[in-house]
């Protein structure tokens, strides 16, 4: 990804002329009504929207009186953009009519919710209405100097993804192939991934605006996007992106996992990323590291002092991502889901303490260890071995566990094997031993068929889920009644 070349200071804004009729999906919508308007003021003869509910839509009267005073013809028509037959009918009438199309705004489209799952049928309805319609007027406007202008709205989902919106991320990538394969065919094609709209856009739905802003995607106002529309209608790339982002927000979470190479040549990018490198460079290694003095302050406390302090450090720092002004809105015992968290905001989470705490801590925090609590006694853990909650000390230490990444691949690959297939491989008591003294089959000195011994284990391994188990091979002799949060192991990537 690269920037598009600047425009020259003080010259012309980009301009783009329609003639003849503009037809435009979603046309009733938000978005819809933004472009029309635009195209009225640039001379735009007829504009002909569509909506499935055409002149019934909310609102459509004082759209009409707005472009008709603007020196447009409008035609509100209803017609469900998915249905071939339909569209073709419409598209033959109007030109049938002497005002055949010559440019095309394809905006229709419905959203998916960030962080939402859906089944068969609810992915099949956000694709189809994005690309069956797409699809549609691809084929009735296929050959050379039918259009003028064929837009396709498109959206960053489809370019860098979005968590939990699997069905719009490809259904927006879709387009943006489809405008590429149309120009290489050599027909009029533009597809542009936005960013979030201001004023009416799909981010004004529920908080998203809000979640968006703190991920480093503030809305951008309708009148620069409809700038940015003009300027990829007059260049030359058949797929662009248009957004507004706070590098310094979105690049450190979006290459939290591993590096990026579609946003790594931006010099933003760069930039924030070499200022959040925990090595620092050369100048980082000569400043003070941050977290020698937190690790020095705990240090120097004992016993619940030490649980109060960093339990206020993970609260502090879980507001601080969430974008709360203090920790008061960081409840304790409060699930890290209820209190709204995120695959993004958890990895906010992981790097500020990982920073905090100079230790590289897995991606999956959040999710691992549910709630502040929780979190904070397995921090005491990797922190403080010696001493910290659970008194986890044989065996490698938690800070080892962590720091190696070997150790942190090795623990998230085993966590996806169910349990009861490690059961069937007949690999629990040789995990448990492997645990070392003071865990169930330590302690019993039996192996699964010595009588009540192994029937007490099974029964104390049988309350254990799949973290405590995982835990107690690897931390070596913490116990299903010890400080090790459930077994939740599910984590998500980052868009």
């Amino acid at each position: 990804m690269t920037h598009a070349p600047a425009t020259v200071a003080g010259g012309p804004a980009p301009r783009w002329t329609p003639r003849g009729t503009v037809l435009i999906t979603g046309g009733t919508g938000a978005l819809g009504r933004h472009v029309a308007r635009r195209l009225a003021e640039r001379g735009a003869q007829h504009l002909v929207l569509v909506s499935r509910s055409g002149a019934d839509a909310p609102g459509t009267d004082q759209v009409r009186r707005e472009l008709e005073a603007l020196g447009a013809a409008v035609t509100l028509a209803a017609c469900d953009v998915t249905d071939r037959d339909a569209l073709a009918a419409l598209v033959a009438g109007l030109a049938a009519d002497g005002t055949p199309v010559r440019a095309v705004v394809h905006a229709a489209g419905v959203s998916q919710p960030p962080g939402t799952g859906t089944d068969l049928p609810g992915f099949a309805r956000v694709v189809t209405a994005k690309t069956a319609g797409a699809v549609h007027l691809d084929a009735l406007f296929d050959t050379p100097d039918s259009l003028d202008a064929f837009v396709l709205f498109s959206s960053i989902a489809g370019v860098w993804g979005g968590g939990g919106q699997g069905a719009y991320a490809a259904a927006n990538t879709f387009l943006d192939a489809l405008a590429e394969r149309r120009a290489a065919r050599g027909l009029a094609a533009t597809a542009v991934a936005w960013g979030p709209w201001a004023d009416g856009g799909m981010a004004t739905e529920g908080d998203a605006e809000e979640q968006l802003s703190r991920r480093g995607l503030p809305p951008v106002a309708p009148e620069t996007n409809l700038l940015a529309l003009e300027r990829a209608l007059t260049g030359r790339d058949a797929a662009v992106t248009a957004a507004r982002v706070d590098w310094t927000r979105f690049a450190p979470v979006f290459a939290a996992a591993r590096p990026r190479p579609l946003i790594g040549d931006l010099p933003e990018v760069r930039a924030t990323l070499l200022a959040q490198d925990p090595t620092g460079g050369a100048a980082g290694a000569a400043a003070a590291d941050p977290s020698e003095a937190v690790l020095a302050r705990l240090a120097g406390l004992s016993g619940d002092d030490r649980d109060t302090a960093l339990l206020d450090l993970v609260r502090e720092h879980a507001a601080a991502a969430l974008g709360h002004p203090s920790a008061d809105a960081v409840a304790a015992d409060r699930a890290f889901k209820d209190l709204g968290f995120d695959s993004l905001t958890a990895v906010d989470l992981r790097n500020r303490l990982g920073a905090a705490c100079g230790r590289r801590l897995p991606s999956s925090l959040v999710f691992d260890y549910p709630n502040p609590q929780a979190l904070t006694r397995h921090l005491l853990r990797t922190l403080f071995p010696e001493g910290g909650a659970g008194g986890a000390g044989a065996g490698a230490s938690g800070a080892d566990l962590d720091t190696d990444p070997q150790d942190v691949e090795l623990r998230r690959t085993l966590a996806t094997i169910p349990l009861g297939r490690i059961r069937e491989a007949g690999l629990l008591d040789t995990l448990l031993r492997l645990a070392g003294p003071g865990t169930p089959a330590g302690e019993s000195g039996h192996g699964a068929g010595d009588g009540d011994a192994a029937g007490d284990s099974l029964d104390s391994i049988d309350e254990m889920d799949l973290q405590d188990l995982l835990d107690l091979a690897l931390d070596g002799g913490a116990g299903p009644d010890d400080d090790i949060p459930p077994g939740n192991t599910t984590s998500t990537s980052n868009f």
